[in-house]
């Protein structure tokens, strides 16, 4: 993205208005990869809305540390910063449950294999190369598929995620919406075409990407 390229070789060079436009232009993109590294039991315990301010007021801290000049790399580093505060939050999160298992002697364990949902993401982050657009479209355009999906209706955003980012059958996403698959499926679908009409001629670049198979 050109624009956020210039914005952050201006703000490398001491411009602080740069500075708050390159953070600003960022912020739906990390919400994104903050939902999806949350496991959904973690999930309960942390917002993902605190790891995105946690996470862009670190950066902002420390941006005289980022060594890099192109787009890939401030989203990777944005990332690894990302990845660093989630790992913080699930430890203390297991911390806590350990301490509650001392004091009331829960019987169920704390890692309980048969209660962990298979189809959600673990609680280790994505891998630094499971960026928005790769998980939701496959391809590169990272901020502006993250930033049409916040500004899709609730619904629809929601089914972009459950189906597209935390990849769930179908099955699964009318029980986490409750409604009827056939119901999920065209809520899908629409949601799919509102994206095409807000991302506009870069999303029909790609038309094979813009329906995922459906393998459930």
């Amino acid at each position: 993205m050109h624009d956020l390229h210039d914005c952050l070789i201006q703000a490398r060079a001491g411009d602080a208005a740069a500075r708050d436009r390159l953070f600003a232009a960022c912020r739906s993109y990390v919400g994104l990869v903050a939902r999806a590294t949350l496991e959904r039991r973690l999930q309960a315990k942390v917002d993902a809305s605190d790891l995105v301010q946690q996470t862009l007021l670190d950066a902002h801290r420390d941006f005289e540390q980022f060594a890099g000049s192109t787009e890939q790399e401030w989203l990777a580093w944005l990332r690894q910063i990302l990845a660093h505060n989630t790992g913080d939050a699930y430890r203390h999160f297991a911390a806590d449950k350990r301490q509650i298992q001392r004091e009331f002697s829960l019987h169920v364990p704390v890692h309980d294999e048969s209660q962990r949902d298979s189809q959600g993401p673990g609680f280790e982050p994505v891998s630094p190369g499971d960026t928005p657009s790769q998980i939701v479209l496959g391809q590169e355009q990272d901020l502006a598929v993250a930033e049409a999906i916040s500004q899709l209706p609730d619904d629809y955003r929601e089914v972009v995620f459950l189906r597209n980012v935390q990849r769930l059958p179908f099955d699964e996403v009318a029980v986490r919406m409750e409604r009827s698959r056939p119901a999920v499926q065209m809520l899908w679908m629409r949601a799919l075409h509102r994206l095409r009409e807000i991302l506009g001629e870069a999303f029909h670049e790609h038309p094979s990407a813009a329906a995922p198979a459906e393998h459930s």
